[in-house]
């Protein structure tokens, strides 16, 4: 069966708890040939805990609401001048393994990242993109009957307060950042950015997954 086109859904500043509910609904109501759909959006400020997320991360939410969420990892942060995308993928229709969605995840928002002359890289230990040692992107996941919701954040002119309230995916210390930090003498055009990264996973997509896999060598 071929796979239908990818649909993409650009949301705006969305609320985080109906958003969520959102692709909850999607993905039960999936079907075999239903489309596959990327949300694009921001968060009006909200910290995320994960299904095994641990309470001591966060040390001190403030005035921010922290919701309890169904995706994999521990604590992070949303909001505005980060962009959300939420990858919402039959990967069994598509015969990848979760792997095959981090990698290619990964390796799109390192692509971007070169765009713009920053150089990137995951880790191979602590899934997310990293600038010298700071973190510029995360990602969390949930897969239900094959398919996948949630997806990743990328920070790209945004307050970065909030991140030293909690440890940002449950590692203490670590230091996140943000391509406006990493390009201070770069006016950066934020819908320029969101258009970019949605050009890149969509075409990410479409593309055969040698583009994308790591090597085995």
């Amino acid at each position: 069966m071929a796979i239908p086109e990818v649909v993409l859904r650009e949301l705006g500043l969305a609320d985080y708890e109906s958003t969520l509910q959102a692709m909850k609904d999607f993905t039960d109501s999936r079907v075999a040939d239903t489309a596959d759909e990327l949300w694009l959006l921001q968060h009006p400020r909200v910290f995320t805990q994960g299904q095994a997320g641990k309470a001591e991360h966060i040390l001190g939410a403030g005035d921010i609401p922290v919701i309890q969420v169904d995706r994999g990892g521990q604590v992070t942060y949303h909001g505005p001048g980060q962009w959300v995308l939420y990858l919402l993928i039959d990967i069994k229709r598509r015969k990848w393994g979760v792997r095959d969605l981090v990698n290619m995840i990964e390796q799109s928002i390192v692509h971007l990242l070169s765009e713009y002359g920053i150089d990137a890289e995951p880790w191979p230990d602590a899934p997310g993109v990293y600038v010298g040692g700071e973190k510029i992107a995360s990602l969390g996941l949930r897969v239900r009957k094959g398919c996948s919701y949630h997806g990743l954040a990328l920070n790209v002119n945004m307050d970065l307060e909030p991140f030293g309230r909690i440890n940002p995916c449950g590692y203490a210390g670590l230091e996140v950042t943000s391509m406006a930090r990493r390009l201070p003498d770069v006016t950066l055009d934020l819908d320029a950015v969101g258009q970019r990264l949605l050009d890149t996973i969509t075409g990410a997509l479409a593309a055969p997954s040698s583009t994308w896999r790591p090597s085995s060598s």
